[in-house]
């Protein structure tokens, strides 16, 4: 293959589908993902994990820790640290309940798959170490949603660091998918004294890579990433440390980027605005060319 993008093989049948009105597109759901970012000698390395080849959706392909909103924290008091509801609402784009839970979601998901916290006992400090027992009982809790991030943060005394976070971009899932997301992508720098692990149950591997590295191998064909995180990672490539990563945040568009399936002279021209490199032709009876 040219290069490792990553296709759902049934994406054929379904943009035709969708692209002669015979497929209505289903509703997405709200989540987030974190680009968790470290310094290291030759510029930052971004956290990836690989999917496990036996899952359904994208299986072996790489991405960022991430997933679904717990619509518990739509409403439930979270104990907060850094820019107010307010603040995120308007930068996401959202009403201040779902900014809440977004970045709540993006914060538990990385202590979910990556063991990684960001939060601590007051607004301006960071939990330590994370790896205990006690710490893992947590985790496992919040994964089969026993427990709510809020009631988590209660009994640990403990805030969220919204701070910490910085708004990157957002993606919607195709509208020809038959599971689609509303994703709000988010960097973060790996707190000092802390350290990622493989905690997810759908992942393989982890690794700390070089985003030019990954892209690299993306090129060639290497490792399958979906469009997203490919095009996440190019937009990594300009900084040079994980700081810099931040503080270029504020600054980033978060329009949303949603892909367009239309007829081109017999093809279905498959395409996400601003994003030509992932751009496909799909010719009747085959898969993406």
């Amino acid at each position: 293959m040219a290069n490792g993008q990553w296709f759902p093989p049934d994406w054929p049948e379904r943009i035709r589908a969708l692209a002669d009105g015979t497929l209505t597109p289903v509703a997405p759901k709200r989540a987030a993902t974190v680009m968790l970012l470290k310094d290291a000698g030759s510029g930052p390395v971004v956290h990836m994990l690989r999917r496990r080849a036996s899952m359904a959706f994208a299986g072996g392909a790489y991405a960022y820790p991430g997933g679904g909103v717990d619509p518990r924290d739509d409403d439930r008091h979270v104990r907060w640290a850094g820019p107010p509801r307010a603040w995120w609402a308007e930068r996401l784009g959202v009403g201040e309940t779902a900014a809440q839970a977004i970045v709540c979601a993006a914060v538990r998901e990385t202590y979910e798959e990556a063991g990684v916290l960001l939060a601590g006992p007051t607004p301006d400090s960071v939990v330590g170490d994370t790896t205990g027992d006690d710490w893992e009982a947590d985790r496992a809790a919040l994964v089969a949603r026993e427990t709510s991030f809020a009631e988590f943060l209660d009994r640990r005394g403990l805030v969220l660091r919204s701070d910490l976070l910085g708004a990157w971009t957002r993606w919607i899932t195709p509208e020809f998918e038959p599971r689609r997301y509303d994703t709000w992508f988010f960097v973060a720098a790996l707190p000092e004294g802390q350290r990622t692990r493989n905690a997810s149950t759908e992942a393989d591997r982890t690794v700390w890579i070089r985003p030019a590295d990954a892209a690299a191998s993306y090129d060639e064909g290497e490792l399958l990433m979906m469009p997203p995180t490919m095009a996440t990672l190019r937009q990594l490539l300009p900084y040079g440390s994980a700081d810099e990563a931040l503080a270029a945040a504020p600054a980033r568009d978060l329009t949303p980027v949603l892909a367009r399936a239309r007829l081109v002279d017999g093809e279905v021209e498959l395409s996400w605005p601003g994003h030509d490199e992932f751009t496909k032709h799909v010719p009747a009876g085959g898969g993406p060319a």
